[in-house]
């Protein structure tokens, strides 16, 4: 059995501030025996506008989260950091970025996943509309990590309303999904748990949601309620509270095996033409 931590936080724009706060959050998980760190999207710089500046920084990011595992001997799937080139190096040219999610193991930068459906919404909320496509490039790769534990599909957010992204994951071999998000508040208090229980019963993957909670800024408010669901959909842990905290939860993959034996989903799945 292994033990998975899952972050929940409420950074904001300060990059120093909240570094302090990602180490302090892997030494919690650290001591309670945790090999996996997950960290919500944006975790690093909370800041609308900004994401050029921050990405601009992206290389050194990665190299402070990539001494922090190697310090503390723990993988870190690293939320999401935006980034202004693609994963074969090119620049972005128009002025956007990408939204990556990278797993690192205590050696080095494992895998990279780049944001592939993006939040072009109109949500009843103080922001009333978002539309990431204007400052975000989307990716187009499915990505699966394979570490000691288990094969890790990463996922990002607005990515949990499309199965077929989960089933593609489980198809190339995941046992755990991670799942980086920054919610709305609206959307995330009728959605965020209901997605994180599906795509584990789609998939019969464990799925880890990190979470932005609170105010950033004056008008954007996230959900929170970090969460991690079992691969037959039962919620393992939740938080509850505001702010900063984490939870810690066992993965077993001998007995996610057993589950996917019993109930072969995959082996039963037709395709079905609309």
């Amino acid at each position: 059995m292994t033990l998975l931590s899952v972050v929940q936080m409420n950074s904001q724009d300060d990059i120093e501030t909240n570094f302090i706060l990602i180490e302090s959050l892997i030494q919690q998980s650290k001591a309670e025996g945790a090999e996996l760190i997950v960290f919500p999207e944006n975790f690093v710089c909370f800041a609308a506008g900004k994401q050029r500046e921050t990405a601009a920084q992206f290389e050194s990011i990665q190299q402070r989260l990539e001494k922090l595992a190697h310090q503390y001997q723990i993988w870190i799937v690293a939320g999401t950091l935006p980034c202004p080139f693609r994963p074969d190096g090119s620049i972005i040219t128009d002025g956007r970025v990408r939204t990556v999610s990278l797993c690192i193991s205590p050696e080095r930068t494992e895998a990279r996943y780049d944001k592939i459906h993006l939040f072009d919404v109109q949500v009843g909320d103080a922001v009333g509309g978002y539309q990431e496509s204007r400052f975000f490039e989307p990716g187009s790769d499915v990505v699966v990590a394979q570490t000691p534990f288990g094969n890790i599909g990463l996922m990002v957010c607005y990515d949990l309303r499309f199965p077929e992204l989960a089933l593609t994951l489980r198809h190339q071999g995941a046992h755990i999904l991670t799942a980086p998000a920054a919610f709305t508040y609206t959307t995330g208090q009728m959605h965020w748990q209901l997605l994180l229980q599906s795509r584990a019963l789609d998939s019969q993957c464990q799925v880890l949601g990190a979470a932005q909670q609170g105010w950033h800024g004056e008008k954007r408010q996230t959900w929170g309620h970090a969460a991690a669901s079992n691969s037959r959909g039962q919620i393992l842990d939740i938080v509850h509270d505001d702010g900063a905290s984490l939870i810690t939860v066992p993965f077993d993959l001998d007995e996610q095996q057993a589950f996917r034996t019993a109930m072969p989903l995959i082996q039963h799945r037709k395709i079905i033409s609309f």
